[in-house]
This record gives C-alpha cells, sequence and structure tokens, in this order.
C-alpha cells in the first residue's frame, strides 16, 4: 500500500471518528469528566486524606503494622493465616464478579438488536448502537480496572503469607520484627489495591446512570462521591477506630 492511500485511509478513520463523537452532546462530555474526574479525586482524597482528618483506609494501615507485630510474637499463627485466607478468598470473590460484569457487558455489545431494544425501553430513545456501545464500553473499562486491581491484591496477599511464614517463631530474634514489617508493608499494598477496586466498581454502578442520561450520570456520580465520602470520613466504624485504647 502507498503513502497516499495510508494517508487516506488514516484521513477517512479521523472523519469517521469524529462523525461518531458527534453523536454525543457537550453535556454528555462534561458529565464523562465530572465521572471520571471525580474517581480519580474521590481516591486521592482517600490515600492522602488532609492532616488530622485520616481516612478509615489510612486508620486500617497502623492496625496491620500492628497485627504484624503481635504476629512476631505469637507461637501459634493459625488465627492469623485464617484472617489472610478470608481476605483473599473475598480478592478470589469480587474478581470473579467483574470477570462475569465484563463477560456479560461484551456479550451485550455482540448483541446489537438487543442493545437498541433495552436502550430504547430506558430512554423511549432512538440513538444509534455506537452511542450504547461506547456508553457500555467506558463502564466495562472501569470493571477491568477492578479486576486487574483484585488480581494484583490476591497476588500480594499471597506475597504476605509467604512472608508471614518467614517470621521466626522466635519474637525476641532482631530478624522477626523485621519480617513481620515486610510482611506489614506488602499486606498494606494488597488493601490499597483491593480498595481502589472496589472504588472502581463503585463508580462503575453509578456510570450506568449514563444509560439514561448525562443528567442522571451527574446526579450518580454525586451519589456515590457521598456515599464514599460518609464511608471514609464520617462513618460510625471511623469513630470506633479513631477511640483510642492505650
Amino acid at each position: 500500500m502507498t503513502a497516499d492511500k495510508w494517508i487516506r485511509l488514516g484521513q477517512a478513520r479521523i472523519m469517521e471518528l469524529m462523525d461518531r463523537l458527534a453523536l454525543f452532546t457537550p453535556l454528555d462530555a462534561a458529565a464523562l469528566a465530572l465521572w471520571l474526574a471525580a474517581w480519580f479525586a474521590t481516591g486521592l482524597a482517600i490515600e492522602h486524606p488532609p492532616t488530622g482528618k485520616p481516612s478509615v483506609s489510612v486508620l486500617m494501615t497502623r492496625f496491620r503494622r500492628e497485627w504484624m507485630q503481635q504476629l512476631a510474637a505469637r507461637q501459634s499463627r493459625i488465627f492469623d493465616s485464617n484472617i489472610l485466607s478470608t481476605l483473599r478468598q473475598g480478592t478470589t470473590f469480587f474478581a470473579s464478579a467483574s470477570m462475569i460484569i465484563i463477560g456479560g457487558g461484551l456479550a451485550l455489545i455482540g448483541n446489537t438488536e438487543r442493545l437498541l431494544g433495552i436502550a430504547e425501553d430506558l430512554t423511549l430513545q432512538d440513538a444509534p448502537a455506537v452511542v450504547w456501545e461506547f456508553k457500555i464500553m467506558a463502564l466495562l473499562l472501569l470493571v477491568a480496572n477492578a479486576f486487574l486491581k483484585f488480581v494484583w491484591s490476591h497476588r500480594l496477599f499471597g506475597y504476605c503469607a509467604v512472608i508471614m511464614a518467614a517470621v521466626p517463631n522466635d519474637g525476641s530474634s532482631p530478624q522477626a520484627l523485621a519480617r513481620a514489617a515486610q510482611a506489614a508493608e506488602i499486606n498494606i499494598n494488597a488493601a490499597r489495591s483491593f480498595n481502589r477496586g472496589m472504588r472502581s466498581l463503585y463508580f462503575a454502578l453509578g456510570g450506568l446512570a449514563w444509560l439514561l442520561g448525562a443528567v442522571p450520570l451527574m446526579v450518580a456520580t454525586g451519589v456515590t462521591v457521598f456515599v464514599l465520602w460518609r464511608r471514609e470520613f464520617g462513618s460510625n466504624s471511623r469513630i470506633a477506630l479513631l477511640a483510642r485504647t492505650d
């Protein structure tokens, strides 16, 4: 293929893309930008909260470190292994659920006739299939991100289990606390990845409102941010974690 043909093909692709983007209104673009910005900003605020107002996720890091310090002093560690197994089961469950969602979304995109029927029932509007395909793909991108986070979290919890097994049974050993500290940091990283996956699922669920229109997406984004903010900064769980016991 000559250079001229490549240029004409590229121009045709660009024109086709522009025609498809023209199917969306400026309000759709604003709603999509708000949705993605809220997802990013919420994660940033939760993981790096203001000084003096830690989130639940940040507060839990202290308890994870204390957990590993107690591990180093325990002779029997069956209790600790059971906790870690429960954490890994949680990551497995949500990873499997994410895969099912992705498969269902791709199947829906592949069935254009059924997709249009569902879209007309939801919005009573006649829009091209590409509009609904794009909206579903946007949701699936967040779900795919959640799946990758859950898989990585599961693997990190596995690493944590190996390091925990390497902690000497003698709590007075200099290596015991060092190994316990390593296990704590891996555990914290695994929990952070799991929390990021959960936030992606929260916003993916909120993003379903885009199927109803741009304004519902904005409203759903606000509701999602409020729910996450309350659970991380205004919940009874946070009050309990802040209570001093020493």
